[in-house]
């Protein structure tokens, strides 16, 4: 086209859009080869031992075998986390167990102090005594506090 020499505008005009039109083509034409280039190289990376990057356990391995090794690594995670939901569910029985063993002993103490009126007044007495030793030792802890309080400021 350079050797082309214009007779008119119009001929001007058209061999300015066609030099426009190749160097849009000229430029897709860079993108498509730099895209085939990366993947080109990509799929190299992958296809070429990893004993270069540092890893000696897979050392003359392809795909195909990382690809297995890695569906083991995964289906021996989900074992394992399995295994851990199947231990806490087990946990999670037993101590409904416990508080249903709990729940039944209190169940038959009470029943067995409202039968016997001696043990009900005994038990009424213990937890009366147990009240009384908290509010008294309450008492004691506060007068004790302000005590330290009124020395350590006075």
């Amino acid at each position: 086209m350079n050797d082309i020499h214009p007779n008119g505008v119009a001929m001007l005009h058209t061999i300015h859009r066609h030099k426009e039109i190749l160097k849009d083509y000229n430029l897709e034409f860079r993108k498509i080869i730099n895209n085939y280039v990366a993947r080109k190289n990509q799929e190299e990376l992958l296809n070429e031992p990893l004993i270069e990057k540092g890893c000696n356990n897979f050392s003359g391995l392809n795909r195909r075998d990382i690809f297995f090794k890695e569906n083991q690594h995964i289906h021996n995670s989900d074992k394992l986390i399995n295994d851990q939901i199947n231990i806490a569910m087990e946990a999670r029985d037993h101590l409904m167990a416990q508080r249903y063993t709990f729940k039944r002993i209190q169940t038959r103490f009470n029943n067995l102090a409202n039968r016997v009126p001696a043990v009900n007044s005994l038990i009424q007495r213990i937890n009366l005594r147990k009240r009384r030793d908290s509010v008294l030792l309450g008492f004691i802890i506060g007068i004790c506090t302000f005590l330290i309080l009124f020395y350590s400021f006075h």
